[in-house]
Parts: C-alpha cells; sequence; structure tokens
C-alpha cells in the first residue's frame, strides 16, 4: 500500500525506487505480498507485475476486491456482485496472472448481503481465477457466516501489540487454523515511536518496528505480518525482526508494559 502516492492515491513519486523495494523484498525471501485493487488505484497491482513478472514459483500475490475509492484517502465498499466479477478479471489482467492465490474481501458492504458478495466469489473460484478467498477487517460473527458460503483461509484485521481490539478475531482464527494478516503492523501513520516501547527496544537493541513485528511473530503461529513500506533501508529493518531473540520472561514483560500503555 505505501508504493503508492501520497493518499494512496496514484503512481509512488520514484516508480523506479517502488520496483526496486519490490526486487529487494523477493531477494530477501519474502514469499507473500499483500495488495489491493484499490491501491493506486489500480497502480500497486501494475507496479508489482512490472517488478516481478514472471514471478518466483514460491511468490505468493494477495490482493484485495470490493473497496472503491472517489479520491485520495477517500474509501467506499461495493459489494454487489457484478462488480466483485469485474475486480477479479481486472486484477488478473493487471498482475499478469492467470490465478490468483489469495482474494480478499477488503470489506464488507453494508449495503449488500453479505452472502451475495462471498457467492459472486466462490462462483470465480469454482471458475477458476481464484485459489483461496480472505476476509478484512471482520468479527468471529461475519467469518462464521461468510464459512456458510465459502471457505475462508485468512483475515486481515488492524492489529499491533498497541492496538488488540481485533483479539477476538485472531483467538478464533487461532482456534479455526485460518491465517491472520495484521495490517498497520507497526501503527500505521501514527507508527509505535513515542510509546513506552522505545525504551525496551534500546535495551535489546532493536528498533521499535523492529520489535512490534518481532511481538507478532511470537505472538501467534497464525500470524503473518503485512509491513508495508516505500524504503529499501525501512525494508531491510522489517526483515531483521525476524532474528530478534528474546525470552519468553522477556516477552512477557513487554507485553505487560504495552498493555499498560494502550
Amino acid at each position: 500500500m505505501r508504493l503508492t502516492g501520497e493518499g494512496i492515491w496514484g503512481w509512488p513519486p520514484n516508480r523506479e525506487n517502488a520496483r526496486k523495494v519490490l526486487r529487494r523484498a523477493v531477494e530477501l525471501g519474502v514469499n507473500l505480498i499483500d495488495t489491493a485493487d484499490a491501491y493506486g488505484p489500480e497502480t500497486n497491482e501494475l507496479l508489482i507485475a512490472e517488478a516481478l513478472h514472471p514471478y518466483p514459483k514460491d511468490l505468493v500475490i494477495a490482493t484485495k476486491g470490493g473497496n472503491t475509492r472517489p479520491g485520495s484517502d477517500q474509501w467506499v465498499p461495493n459489494g454487489r456482485p457484478e462488480y466483485l466479477k469485474q475486480c477479479v478479471d481486472k486484477s488478473l489482467r493487471r498482475l499478469k496472472l492467470e490465478r490468483i492465490d489469495l482474494y480478499q474481501l477488503h470489506r464488507i458492504d453494508p449495503n449488500v448481503p453479505v452472502e451475495e458478495s462471498l457467492d459472486a466469489l466462490k462462483k470465480v473460484r469454482d471458475a477458476g481465477k481464484i485459489r483461496h478467498i480472505g476476509l478484512s477487517e471482520v468479527s468471529p460473527e461475519e467469518i462464521e457466516r461468510a464459512r456458510k458460503i465459502v471457505p475462508i483461509v485468512s483475515v486481515q484485521n488492524r492489529y499491533n501489540i498497541m492496538d488488540r481490539r481485533w483479539e477476538n478475531t485472531l483467538s478464533y482464527c487461532e482456534r479455526q487454523g485460518l491465517g491472520f494478516m495484521p495490517w498497520a503492523p507497526i501503527g500505521g501513520n501514527k507508527g509505535l515511536s513515542g510509546s513506552a516501547l522505545d525504551k525496551a527496544a534500546k535495551d535489546h537493541r532493536i528498533t521499535v518496528i523492529q520489535l512490534g513485528l518481532a511481538w507478532l511473530l511470537h505472538r501467534s503461529p497464525v500470524m503473518l505480518p503485512i509491513p508495508g513500506t516505500s524504503s529499501i533501508a525501512h525494508l531491510e529493518e522489517n526483515m531483521a525482526a525476524a532474528r530478534a531473540n528474546l525470552s519468553p520472561q522477556e516477552w512477557q514483560s513487554i507485553d505487560a508494559l504495552a498493555q499498560r500503555a494502550s
């Protein structure tokens, strides 16, 4: 999402740098890239294909549809069945894919029964255009409702060490064996800097961003953080978080510190 213009709108200011970020991610071992037709809109999917197609065999491109963009920083759900079918076809063309491995309903449209939206995606899946279906920003009850229509493999909700509003959804995913992809894993626009975690990160000789990502990886076996960046330096910083080595007792004290501060 960060490889776009200001307001998640249009092309990134430095298109070649954005392509370099994507290529470097793959070099570092990233094997899942999360995007959406709403990022740009459309430009992010085009950029991924420009940088990485033909794709490595083990790279999963996950995209989303069902959220329209009337303007910069504006997001309006559209879960109409015909619209979603068009979204899938257009994403396939932009990404230069024959099948999308993970297609996520970007938001449930309050004006369209979710059963209708998901039935459309089920038909597209049955046609071989997508492999798996995921949801975004949903409660356990909404996941249960969705699973009556089609199998769901993943959920993408806002979640990080300082913002655990969707803890119940994460717990549900753990019980049911669904992947949980936290968006804003390092705090989104606000970030984590200036929080009570700064000293804890310094004590362990890592950055607060690395601490936040390492905590997510420690928190749950179904966790799949998707930090966004437009910088190779930040990308490399993010990836290094996987090497953070803290004891269970250290994590326990950091967890308590974060909960007191949030």
